[in-house]
């Protein structure tokens, strides 16, 4: 295939492809039928839309998309225990996960079992004392004291954990399972060995809001029911956060929750956007890079339990004081941050592996290596690993690219002996070993990550769905083209092209270029090119002299002093 724009090598390495001729025929088609745009009908041949399904894609109904909650296996004996807790009002703990996906399925089994009038005992493990998910000494101080524990987000993997719970423990999770599941009562989770996969993409807030569904219609005409849909923010905020597949059910759930989001009705989203200066109507992008780190700060180096609260509080003077203290973490996680990803990004290279990215080193914080592996993994184009030691134990995070299942590999690094214990999903893991075990681990890590194709692709491929004019990027355009999205994991958002413009540059604080460039009809655009010079593109655009550049981005709509105006978030460029 031809370089688009005949760009081979572009200013960050990149050979820009675009789509083949018969994509291009078949959006000519789909915009021929459908009387839309063309750039939008280009966006959804590359997802895969044919013309037929285009209208009903373009407005994804929960009502069509919401699966059925008794696909699940385990759900049944999960909804009718819960149901006789709450008729015979027994004490009942939540054991949840430290991110977001844990904080959120806390807050929604929270706020249901508040409707009726029960107050659940919240228990959050601290990552650094305690580490990921149940363990034994927490489970059998709960099941002493309660009827029911509750774990969401984890609890798949945790057999002795759960055998120590003196009471009925239920599991609604997402994590890949092993050929064996703990002795709860039961175990919701689409990732079982013995499920199907149709609903593998699930985050644990998606299946407990089915749990919830599958309640309320059990307990249809018995009594006044919980909203459901007005839970659909804390939804989407967990699907978001978790980097879930914004496929299937999981666009509705992130389209239906963001205007949810919109209302500001809950209380502790609501303080923590306007601390967070979130002055717009919520995006995927607030969730996953504004509102999601703040959640996850309490966790990461903070009060494990913070986010979680601050979800779940119907008080203003809590949810504003919560919101505080978790904004405060997050610039403190921030700093951490910084420093452990620029020794991790001075390290990565000196490791001869072919398909990962890996570092490890003593002190490394254990609540920021998760964000320093994702870092790592956009520098390098691999699945990366994060390694901070404490004496000889080494705890990790992974993530991993598009098409490479780190989750099941690690969990195979487990099953062979090589690690202490992992697990996770598709897209990210977690990890526990000794020093001893760090080189061979990470050498039969690579090995079954190459197996899957991971570091084929380096940063030399950058798709483009299609070539516009300024002129033709109209807030009108933009908007059609976002009822393509929710844009995010397995989604993502289309990329544009702009051929030969001469640009205007100035640098923004120390690390950003703020750009402006237009066609002969008079339409100009700006452009942002965040962290610019953090790579050549700062350097290369900054004094762009008469030379013509081809333009690669993102359009997005700026909105600024109550008006909106196309934006272009640059990806890259190359000398025209």
């Amino acid at each position: 295939m031809d370089a688009f724009l005949n760009v081979t090598n572009s200013i960050l390495n990149r050979r820009w492809i675009g789509p083949d001729a018969a994509s291009r025929r078949l959006a000519e088609a789909m915009a021929q039928v459908t009387r839309l745009p063309l750039p939008l009908c280009a966006t959804l041949t590359a997802r895969g839309v044919t013309a037929e399904e285009a209208p009903l894609f373009l407005t994804p109904a929960l009502r069509d998309l919401l699966p059925d909650p008794m696909t699940l296996r385990d759900m049944g004996l999960a909804a009718d225990r819960l149901i006789h807790a709450v008729k015979s009002r027994q004490r009942i703990a939540i054991f949840a996960d430290y991110d977001v996906d844990g904080g959120s399925s806390a807050a929604l089994l929270i706020l249901w079992l508040r409707h009726f009038g029960l107050t659940p005992t919240l228990y959050i493990p601290d990552r650094i004392d305690e580490g990921y998910g149940p363990n034994i000494p927490a489970m059998t101080a709960l099941g002493a004291a309660h009827d029911l524990v509750i774990c969401v987000d984890c609890g798949t993997l945790s057999h002795a954990p759960v055998a120590a719970a003196s009471c009925d423990v239920v599991i609604l999770d997402h994590h890949l399972a092993a050929e064996t599941l703990p002795a709860a009562l039961a175990v919701v989770n689409p990732n079982r060995q013995d499920e199907d996969g149709r609903l593998a993409h699930l985050c644990a807030a998606s299946v407990v809001f089915l749990l919830l569904v599958e309640m309320n219609r059990r307990l249809k005409g018995a009594q006044a029911l919980p909203d459901l849909m007005g839970l659909l923010d804390l939804v989407a905020l967990a699907t978001v956060a978790d980097v879930a597949p914004l496929v299937g059910v999981n666009r509705a759930f992130v389209r239906q929750g963001l205007k949810v989001m919109a209302r500001r009705e809950r209380i502790g989203l609501r303080a923590l956007s306007d601390i967070a200066r979130l002055d717009q109507a919520p995006s995927p992008y607030a969730l996953g890079f504004v509102l999601g780190p703040r959640i996850n700060a309490g966790g990461r180096i903070g009060q494990a339990d913070l986010g979680a609260r601050l979800l779940a509080t119907d008080s203003l003077t809590e949810a504003t004081s919560l919101a505080q203290r978790l904004d405060a973490l997050n610039s403190e996680r921030r700093e951490i941050e910084a420093q452990v990803r620029e020794a991790a990004l001075a390290q990565v290279d000196s490791h001869a592996t072919q398909a990962l990215a890996w570092a490890a080193e003593d002190g490394w914080h254990p609540g920021v290596v998760g964000i320093v592996a994702a870092r790592v993994k956009e520098a390098t184009h691999k699945p990366s690993v994060i390694i901070g030691f404490d004496g000889d134990i080494g705890k990790g995070s992974a993530r991993s690219v598009s098409g490479v299942d780190l989750g099941a590999a690690i969990q195979r690094l487990a099953a062979e002996g090589l690690i202490e214990k992992g697990g996770g999903h598709r897209m990210a893991a977690g990890l526990t070993l000794t020093r001893a075990q760090l080189i061979p681990a990470m050498e039969r890590l690579d090995a079954l990550l190459a197996r899957q194709g991971a570091g084929n692709e380096g940063p030399g491929d950058l798709p483009i769905t299609a070539l516009l004019m300024p002129s033709a990027a109209t807030p009108e355009l933009i908007a059609e083209i976002d009822q393509a999205g929710p844009f995010g994991a397995q989604a993502p958002a289309p990329r544009f092209a702009f051929a030969a413009q001469r640009i205007v540059a100035r640098r923004i604080g120390d690390k950003h270029l703020k750009l402006s460039f237009g066609d002969s009809e008079g339409a100009r655009i700006e452009a942002m090119a965040f962290n610019a010079f953090d790579t050549p593109l700062g350097a290369a655009l900054e004094f762009p002299g008469h030379q013509p550049f081809h333009l690669a981005g993102r359009l997005e709509l700026n909105h600024w002093n109550g008006k909106s105006k196309p934006q272009l978030r640059l990806d890259d460029a190359a000398p025209a």
